[in-house]
């Protein structure tokens, strides 16, 4: 089965990648320890004595869902811990690991003055709310994500002090949950369960302690599993983040036990979100933070289109689905929602990140702020551009697959010989600014020659044309095979050079053909546009109706319309900041 390459393995070179990393670690960076604790002082009653202000001012802390007064204060430490811990984990940089660490540290304090187990930003008593029925705001949810930090801490950045945190608190829960029956804590569960079952599967595969089987039993979710088991249609309409996190932990339950329930019940909800309801051009798939009726794709275009929690959740249910498979479709969806959801829901000069992203007539994005909203998205804005060294290599026993064409540096051990492999866009022939992911060039250095397979994906874009050379000598009659070709030759000092054909294409809505998204490669273009225009092809093909312009290496590549009363401008939509786009356009 694929596998992660292992810690430091794996570094990101310079590109647009990296780019988005950097700005990502600089915001990660930029928030102060005490503001990020700011909730769990303030229920471990000591907040008074870490954060002074003039009782004239507002005090300066953090706002929006952090806000003292929200319900879901503190969930978004959670997320800060676990893409901390990622970027130590890749980086290597001690200062984010200290700063991290840190915090870890006062999370302990707070959980003695708590009575020793309780370690959350939230009271107890929330959790006998959902119980008696009083309407409170995702209890499960927010303490998850402070369980998922501590875990990841420990997983990523070898925290001892967050293993022992979670693994403490990890009674309360025990307790709790032992009093209800079977009915009532399927009553509780189908409130809200956050990723409560997937931390109970993480925290079981790394201590194997018998008290997370018992926990995975209790938060085993029936109502939704067995409906999915049975082929019952069960998703439509219904909010998406709710059950894409619990699918989550029947992922992780199947990987720490091997009970190939779990995998069944995740194979059954991608067939029934991905391949039964279809998705927009850029690979979402929610309005309105919920699942879209299959067959009214053209009728749901909104402002309320694609949640970024939406997007990065479904890119790790993809992963776990890749590496059980090894199809390719999974990677195609997960590099179709890289451009169209992680970077096109990321601004590019702030960090900041879109809840939404419209995709009506004359949509515009609208970007949170850096301490004053801390939506959900803000939080897997954070994680989300922790991913990419793991999602473009995998190990799959003894080859080495290239999942994702992101440039980077890798270094790998087979039998005892080092083997350097670094992976960039060749430039020259278009430009550098859009990911260049059609001439790829990859050189392979080792100590000493070593026999090594190297399996390529070939994208859903480029179709058959592509071409491959091995030392500048085109490799002929190669063998696509699901997807992939491979390459098992001896390696010493190599370049692979991979060019795919990158064109123009139109995606059109499920339901209505005459209406379409343009296309160029993997990445969906916006027309700079806020009028509805209907597109007239005059002789031409749909693919005709843009030709592109600024193919250089210091401008981004954009397009325009030709044979129009009025012509469009084109960009990538991920390059959109402020600008008023739309993103379908009917075609006659």
């Amino acid at each position: 089965m694929p596998e992660y390459l292992g810690a430091k393995q794996m570094e990101l070179t310079p590109s647009v990648f990296t780019e988005r990393f950097d700005i990502n670690k600089a915001y990660l960076m930029s928030l102060k320890n005490e503001k990020l604790l700011q909730n769990y002082y303030m229920q471990a009653g000591i907040f008074g004595r870490i954060i002074e202000t003039d009782k004239n001012t507002v005090p300066d802390i953090h706002w929006g869902w952090e806000s003292p007064c929200c319900q879901l204060r503190g969930h978004f430490l959670g997320h800060w811990l676990s893409a901390a811990a990622r970027v130590y984990k890749q980086t290597g940089d001690e200062e984010v690991r200290g700063k991290a660490v840190n915090i870890v540290k006062q999370l302990a304090v707070c959980q003695q003055e708590n009575g020793g187990i309780w370690a959350g930003s939230i009271p107890e008593q929330y959790m006998e709310w959902v119980v008696r029925k009083k309407k409170v705001w995702a209890p499960q949810y927010t303490v998850h994500k402070t369980l998922m930090g501590l875990v990841d801490m420990y997983r990523y950045a070898g925290d001892e002090t967050s293993l022992k945190i979670a693994d403490t608190w990890a009674d309360w829960f025990f307790d709790w949950s032992g009093n209800f029956t079977r009915e009532q804590m399927d009553d509780i569960l189908d409130v809200e369960t956050g990723a409560m079952l997937e931390v109970w599967a993480d925290l079981y595969g790394i201590t194997k302690n018998d008290k997370y089987l018992e926990l995975i039993k209790r938060y085993d979710r029936p109502r939704l599993f067995e409906n999915l088991l049975n082929g019952i249609e069960t998703v439509s309409g219904k909010h998406a983040n709710t059950t894409i996190v619990e699918i989550h932990g029947a992922a992780r339950i199947y990987e720490v036990t091997g009970i190939e329930r779990y995998r069944k019940i995740v194979e059954a909800y991608w067939k029934q979100t991905v391949e039964d309801l279809g998705y927009f051009c850029t690979g979402g798939q929610t309005t309105a933070e919920v699942w879209t009726q299959p067959g009214v794709q053209s009728t749901m275009l909104s402002e309320t289109n694609q949640e970024h929690c939406v997007v990065y959740n479904m890119i790790r249910l993809a992963d776990f689905l890749y590496r059980w498979s090894k199809e390719v479709k999974y990677l195609d969806y997960i590099e179709r929602n890289i451009y169209n959801g992680l970077f096109a829901q990321q601004n590019i000069e702030t960090g900041m990140v879109i809840y939404y992203l419209p995709l009506q007539c004359g949509a515009k994005k609208k970007w949170g702020s850096p301490t004053h909203d801390f939506w959900c998205c803000h939080g897997t804005l954070l994680q989300a551009h922790t991913l990419y060294t793991d999602l473009s290599i995998y190990k799959n026993g003894e080859e080495l697959v290239f999942a994702q064409y992101i440039p980077s540096k890798l270094v790998y051990d087979k039998n005892g010989t080092s083997v350097g492999i670094e992976q960039n866009y060749l430039k020259g022939k278009e430009t550098w600014k859009l990911p260049d992911n059609s001439n790829i060039h990859i050189s392979i250095k080792t100590g000493q020659p070593v026999k090594l397979p190297l399996t390529f994906r070939i994208p859903w874009w480029a179709g058959d044309n592509f071409s491959v050379k091995v030392d500048g000598h085109r490799l002929k009659d190669l063998e696509v095979k699901n997807g992939f070709i491979t390459i098992e030759q001896t390696w010493h000092d190599n370049i692979v050079q991979l060019e795919f054909i990158k064109k123009l294409w139109v995606c059109p809505a499920d339901d209505n053909p005459n209406l379409v998204a343009f296309m160029y490669g993997p990445v969906v273009l916006a027309g700079l546009t806020a009028e509805a225009r209907t597109l007239y092809k005059k002789g031409l093909s749909a693919e005709d109706l843009l030709i592109g312009c600024n193919k250089n290496a210091w401008e981004d590549v954009s397009f325009y319309t030709v044979n129009q009363d009025v012509n469009v401008k084109f960009i990538p939509l991920y390059n959109v900041k402020d600008e008023i786009y739309t993103t379908y356009f009917s075609i006659e």
